[in-house]
C-alpha cells in the first residue's frame, strides 16, 4: 500500500510539473502579445522566460524522481530533457532577438507540452 500511495504521489507531482510548465508557456504567449503593446511586456515576458526555465527544470525534476526509484520507463525523463533542451534554445533567440525562430518554438513547445499534459 505505502509503494501505491508513493506511486501516486510521484504521478501527481509529474502531472504538476507538466502542467505548471504547460501554464508558464502560455503566459509566455501572453506576454509576447503584451510586449509589442505595453510598455511594461518586455519586463512580464523576461520575468515569465525564466519562470518557465524553471518549470522546465522542475518536469525533469519530477520525471526523474517518478521514473528512478520505480524503475519505470525512463521515457517521461527524455520528454522532460528535451523540454529542458527546447527552453535552452528559447531563451538564447530571445536574447539574441530572433522572433522569426523564437515565436514558432514557443508555438512548438505550447503545442507539445499540452500533449504530455494529455498523455498523463
Amino acid at each position: 500500500m505505502a509503494t501505491q500511495a508513493t506511486a501516486q504521489r510521484r504521478f501527481s507531482f509529474l502531472q504538476i510539473a507538466i502542467t505548471l510548465q504547460t501554464l508558464t508557456i502560455f503566459l509566455q504567449a501572453v506576454s509576447a502579445g503584451l510586449l509589442l503593446t505595453s510598455p511594461y511586456g518586455e519586463t512580464l515576458h523576461s520575468v515569465g522566460a525564466r519562470v518557465m526555465y524553471g518549470a522546465s527544470m522542475l518536469y525533469v525534476l519530477a520525471a526523474v524522481l517518478a521514473w528512478k526509484p520505480g524503475g519505470g520507463s525512463p521515457r517521461p525523463v527524455w520528454h522532460a530533457s528535451g523540454f529542458l533542451v527546447l527552453a535552452s534554445v528559447q531563451v538564447v533567440l530571445g536574447i539574441a532577438h530572433i522572433p522569426s525562430v523564437h515565436l514558432p518554438l514557443g508555438v512548438l513547445m505550447f503545442g507539445l507540452s499540452v500533449l504530455a499534459l494529455a498523455r498523463r
